[in-house]
């Protein structure tokens, strides 16, 4: 690390020194406002701070967010980005598994030590999707249908144990346990992330389930990749990217009695795609967050693959401490999670920050909506649903 720009601190959180890259300290010898700047382009941020070496991350990348503010991201500039750690499901963890065992038998053929070879980041590969009901409306049936599913994969799951116990940065979450990103939301996720180095830096990923980004609602930077993307991220490999539009959503009011996190996502949905959002951030902001629980924030992140953007973000504040405690996270972790997020500009306030462009919201004005599975931005308001019905049977030639 280089740290060109003097910006290495040390916090101190439940009685241990943690060090960390100040993006105040940074931003103010660049020369720029941090709080101008969106929450998720922080992260990578202080990602260019943290991995500064000359090379694949210089001097001129963290600089570039300077341009980025004054050119509101119309100035492309190309970064590496290392994320935190990788998320895999069964269907494309297992492959990873298979290369990392070939290349510890190619060194051990080479005359070398094997246990070298191992995930250069954390990587959790989740089980999921994977239990049948065989069993069902008995008291037992949960347990009798894990029990098959083992039975059925039992040559898989013993070379996943393997690979758990032989590798190093390396988790296995059993089946049964949930889906990818859900045992990631409710598990896995730390908002601030720590290393062997005494380390304390935003916790982001990048996942081979296309529903990664729903841990944004968590305040976590996370996308889904291919399996090769996911693999190369996985031994040290960083992220080519531009340093993507951000596209401010507003969120004003309170929803009515009856409306459903399902019907604000679908509103939000049907906007961001007539707006066309591919390939940028939406970040989330305003008064409004207030009133969105941490599970409404991240069924509207979810969304992200349905309105095309990279993802959806949501910055940390007193809503993701109340889930970090409701999901009983260690309380060192929530300790540090909230010192760090206000001691290093992570926190949400009212700062106007400068965004590609804006839109919003009023939560009072959300109608409650039914959606078909396949066309969710096809949004029809509940009381329309007659007269469109029978609008688009007419339309059909039916009636």
């Amino acid at each position: 690390m280089k740290n060109s720009f003097g910006a290495q601190k040390t916090l101190k959180s439940s009685g241990k020194d943690y060090k960390y890259f100040s993006v105040k300290e940074a931003a103010a010898k660049i020369g720029f406002d941090y709080t101008k700047l969106p929450y998720s382009l922080l992260v990578l941020f202080e990602n260019m701070l943290r991995f500064e070496d000359g090379v694949s991350v210089k001097k001129e990348d963290a600089e570039a967010f300077k341009e980025w503010l004054n050119s509101k991201g119309k100035k492309e500039h190309e970064i590496a980005f290392r994320p935190s750690r990788v998320l895999m499901q069964d269907f494309t963890g297992v492959p990873a598994v298979v290369d990392l065992a070939a290349m510890r038998d190619a060194m051990k053929n080479l005359g070398g030590n094997p246990q070298k070879i191992n995930p250069l980041v954390p990587v959790d590969l989740v089980i999921d999707h994977s239990v049948m009901v065989d069993k069902y409306a008995t008291n037992s049936a949960f347990s009798e249908n894990v029990a098959l599913e083992m039975e059925r994969n039992i040559e898989r799951y013993k070379f996943l144990k393997w690979g758990q116990k032989a590798l190093k940065n390396f988790r296995v979450v059993p089946p049964g346990t949930g889906i990818c990103h859900q045992v990631n939301l409710e598990y896995l996720a730390k908002v601030v992330w720590t290393n062997d180095e005494g380390y304390a830096y935003p916790d982001s990923l990048v996942g081979t389930d296309s529903h990664t980004t729903m841990i944004n609602g968590l305040a976590v930077l996370g996308w889904g990749v291919g399996g090769i993307e996911a693999e190369a991220a996985m031994l040290g490999q960083p992220i080519s990217m531009l340093i993507p539009e951000v596209v401010g959503f507003k969120i004003t009011g309170k929803t009515k009695e009856g409306v459903t996190a399902t019907d604000v996502v679908l509103v939000v949905t049907q906007m961001l795609r007539k707006k066309g959002v591919v390939n940028k951030f939406v970040e989330f902001f305003g008064s409004g967050l207030d009133n969105l629980s941490l599970a409404d924030r991240a069924t509207i992140a979810n969304m992200a693959p349905e309105y095309g953007a990279t993802c959806g973000f949501f910055p940390i504040d007193d809503e993701t401490i109340k889930y970090l405690k409701t999901s009983a996270r260690p309380s060192e972790t929530i300790e540090l999670t909230e010192k760090y997020a206000k001691e290093n500009g992570f926190w949400r306030d009212n700062s106007d920050r400068v965004y590609t462009d804006v839109m919003e919201l009023d939560l009072a004005t959300v109608e409650p909506c039914v959606s078909g599975p396949k066309r969710p931005q096809d949004r029809i308001v509940l009381g329309d649903v007659k007269q469109e019905f029978e609008k688009l049977l007419r339309e059909q030639g039916v009636g």
